[in-house]
């Protein structure tokens, strides 16, 4: 019985792309779906990065296949999942993961800075889907996971561009999940939180007097939780996701952020 439950999460036998899964949160879930049974597939804008990643799977005991590739061109895109297709085999998990950020005050922010943010972090997602769909519909169904972000649903200062782009991804998502759920594809999203990285670190630094970093302490100060996320935490939502355990699933965006959404913050003292 036991056996039989836990096999609805196996991704034995699937294939799963991973956006940009060199390093970080897409490294995490590309490996927690290793596990799970998966084959991995990735790719990064340049040979270089895909050689880092290939050394990290590497290290990591993975067999990774790596594909040189920019999300936001849709040709090159194309001949990407083509390969796949030919090499490895139909891609039966997308998780749409490479993104950038930048933070700068919205009216110093130049028109080409933003649609930068929007090309990379919505458009690539919507061209990367456009280019597997057809498979997954061609193979009786598939999943497609999307990193959203919380500032899918909050804003906050300097981050104009970013948070156009995932509340757009989060409807992106839905939109997915209404046009193609009766071909049994799955679209939903995952939520991170504010994630211990290297990206990160410098914002968790102890200061030279013994106390948090301002930001260290304003995070703490607002999860529930008390503590940054790591990106085991996104691990097994994503095997989730991606597995059959959530076939009825459809639409949703999970958030793995230690409850920052739920919570209005602390009452002065």
């Amino acid at each position: 019985m036991t056996e039989a439950y836990l096999e609805k999460f196996s991704l034995n036998g699937k294939i799963a792309l991973v956006t940009g899964a060199t390093y970080g949160i897409g490294f995490a879930l590309a490996s927690a779906y290793a596990k799970a049974g998966a084959t991995i597939v990735y790719n990064d804008i340049s040979q270089a990065a895909v050689d880092r990643g290939a050394v990290a799977y590497k290290e990591a005991g993975i067999n990774a296949h790596g594909y040189v590739c920019d999300v936001t061109d849709e040709d090159a895109v194309n001949a990407m999942v083509a390969q796949v297709e030919k090499e490895v085999g139909t891609i039966d998990i997308l998780v749409n993961n490479a993104g950038i950020i930048k933070r700068i005050p919205m009216i110093e922010m130049s028109a080409s800075d933003f649609r930068q943010v929007i090309d990379i972090d919505l458009n690539g997602p919507f061209i990367v889907s456009k280019a597997v769909i057809p498979g997954m519909i061609k193979a009786g169904g598939g999943k497609i996971i999307n990193i959203c972000s919380m500032m899918s649903e909050l804003g906050r200062e300097t981050v104009s561009a970013y948070a156009a782009a995932k509340g757009g991804l989060k409807m992106l998502t839905r939109n997915i999940a209404s046009e193609y759920g009766k071909y049994n594809i799955q679209c939903n999203g995952i939520g991170p939180g504010y994630i211990a990285t290297p990206q990160t670190a410098p914002l968790r630094e102890v200061q030279a007097d013994g106390s948090r970093h301002p930001f260290d302490s304003f995070i703490i100060a607002k999860t529930p939780a008390e503590r940054w996320g790591e990106t085991s935490d996104l691990q097994g939502p994503a095997v989730f996701l991606a597995s059959p355990a959530s076939d009825f699933v459809n639409g949703h965006v999970l958030y793995v952020d230690g409850g920052i959404l739920a919570y209005i913050g602390k009452q002065p003292e």
